[in-house]
C-alpha cells in the first residue's frame, strides 16, 4: 500500500493560496494533480461535478475538504495534492464551513491508498500536528511533518480522554451489547458501512476513525467495517447493522432498512464513539 509521503510530493503542495470560492480552491488542487502527472484536467472537472451533484459532503471536518471523484481514465496514477488557503471559503456545509485546507485525491482504485488515508486521518485528528500543518512556513516544512507521522493509531484524542476511559471499560467481555434491533448478522460478525459518494475518499477517512474506536473497545472480533459508495451501499445495506456517513449522503441514501448515523467530523473518535454507544446502547 502507498504511504502518505509517497502520494504528496513537495511539488503537489501550495500554501496560502488566494481562492475567491470553493470552485477555485478545488481547481487549484486539481491543477497540482495535473502538474505532477497524477491526473488530467478532466479529473478536475469530475471533482467539481462531484460536489455539484452530491453536495459538500467532502467537507469532512471543520475547515477541511477532501476533494476527489471516482477512479476514471482521467487518473494516470494514484496521488494527492495539498492546498492551504490564505482566506477560508464556504462550500455550503452546515457545520464544517469555512474551509482553509483542501486535499485532493486521484485514485486508480479503491485499495492502494488505504494506508495513506489512515495516516492522514491520524495527523488531522491530532491537535498539535494539525496546528503544525496549519502554520508550516514552506511546502518542504509541511511535507516533513507528513513524512514524520509517528502518531500511534490507537492514541486517543486529547478531547476524548473521558470517552476513551469509558470505552476501555465497555469491552465485549463485560459489556457486550445485545444484538441490534436493525437487520444484522444474527449472532455472528456485524458489519458497519462507511459511505461516501465514490467509496475511495471520505468513506476511508471515516472507516479509519471507526476502526480506531473498535480497537479501543476491543470489538474487532465482533464488528467488521467496509468503506463503500452510495450506489453499492444500497445493495449492501441488508448485510450491515448500520451505516455511518455525512448528512448529505444520508439524504441521498434515504431509507435503506438499517440505522444511518450522521457523522459531522470524520476525524473525531469522540463523535464516532458517541454514535456507536447510541447504536449499541452501551
Amino acid at each position: 500500500m502507498s504511504e502518505l509521503s509517497d502520494l504528496i510530493p513537495v511539488e503537489a503542495i501550495r500554501l496560502d493560496v488566494a481562492a475567491p470560492d470553493w470552485q477555485s480552491a478545488v481547481r487549484t488542487a486539481g491543477d497540482l494533480l495535473v502538474s505532477t502527472d497524477v491526473s488530467t484536467d478532466t479529473y478536475t472537472e469530475e471533482m467539481l461535478r462531484n460536489v455539484e451533484e452530491n453536495g459538500p459532503y467532502i467537507v469532512i471536518a471543520p475547515g477541511f475538504a477532501f476533494a476527489h471523484a471516482r477512479p476514471s481514465p482521467a487518473v494516470r496514477r494514484t496521488g494527492m495534492s495539498w492546498v492551504r488557503l490564505s482566506t477560508p471559503v464556504n462550500f455550503g456545509h452546515e457545520t464544517n464551513d469555512p474551509v482553509h485546507l483542501v486535499v485532493a485525491l486521484a485514485a486508480e482504485d479503491a485499495g492502494a491508498h488505504t494506508q495513506a488515508m489512515g495516516a492522514l486521518a491520524r495527523l488531522l485528528a491530532d491537535p498539535d500536528t494539525s496546528a503544525a500543518l496549519d502554520h508550516a512556513p514552506t511546502p518542504e516544512a509541511l511535507r516533513q511533518i507528513l513524512v514524520g507521522d509517528t502518531t500511534p493509531e490507537s492514541e486517543p484524542e486529547p478531547e476524548s480522554e473521558s470517552a476513551a476511559a469509558a470505552a476501555a471499560a465497555a469491552t465485549p467481555s463485560d459489556a457486550a451489547p445485545e444484538q441490534p434491533a436493525a437487520k444484522g448478522s444474527g449472532h455472528g460478525m456485524h458489519k458497519i458501512l462507511t459511505v461516501c459518494g465514490n467509496g475511495v475518499g471520505t468513506s476511508l477517512f471515516l472507516k479509519s476513525t471507526l476502526d480506531k474506536v473498535l480497537d479501543r473497545w476491543k470489538w474487532g472480533r465482533y464488528i467488521t467495517t467496509e468503506a463503500t459508495d452510495t450506489i453499492s451501499a444500497k445493495g449492501k445495506a441488508s448485510e450491515a447493522v448500520a451505516i455511518m456517513t455525512s448528512r448529505e449522503i444520508a439524504r441521498t441514501l434515504g431509507d435503506v432498512g438499517v440505522p444511518v448515523r450522521v457523522i459531522e467530523d470524520f476525524t473525531s473518535t469522540k463523535e464516532v464513539d458517541a454514535a456507536m454507544r447510541d447504536l449499541y446502547d452501551v
